[in-house]
């Protein structure tokens, strides 16, 4: 029984590391640069450019993307709909990124919730579908199959 669940362990493995990886930078076209954002919160009240260029490469393809949570749907036990975003505190203690630096990713059977300060990988098929909320508007969603740690 321990060789099947070792096995199990190993090939898992060993299909998530033969995921694409995408990290922020490669969701910026080529040549894209953004406006400054302003981070004076007593001007600013929202996401500072809501139209930013997505890059097709990676729509429709499972991919594995490392980023922060800002949850949307769930409880304290599982979340089912997050933003996942670059840096902490993103569309929470400032204003939002541009929308190619934000996805909107749903899980519906759920994934344990995790601390806003830890970083996780997302599995999932990532998608050129935009999204909008309260919070931000976002050029990316993802389909999210798992979430782990980020290992660096």
């Amino acid at each position: 029984m321990r060789f099947f669940v070792f096995a199990f362990i190993l090939l898992s493995n060993v299909a998530y590391s033969k995921l694409t990886e995408v990290f922020w930078e490669d969701l910026v076209p080529e040549g894209y640069i953004a406006p400054p954002v302003d981070i004076d919160h007593s001007l600013s009240t929202g996401q500072q450019n809501l139209s930013a260029p997505v890059v097709n490469k990676f729509n429709n393809m499972e991919v594995k993307i490392p980023g922060f949570v800002v949850p949307l749907e769930g409880d304290q036990e599982k979340i089912t709909e997050f933003l996942l975003v670059p840096f902490f505190g993103a569309c929470i203690h400032v204003p939002p990124p541009p929308p190619n630096q934000i996805v909107h990713v749903t899980i519906p059977e759920g994934v344990p919730a995790v601390a806003l300060t830890d970083v996780i990988w997302v599995v999932g098929i990532l998608t050129t579908e935009a999204w909008s909320g309260d919070i931000a508007t976002v050029g990316y969603s993802l389909k999210g199959t798992s979430i782990m740690p980020y290992d660096g």
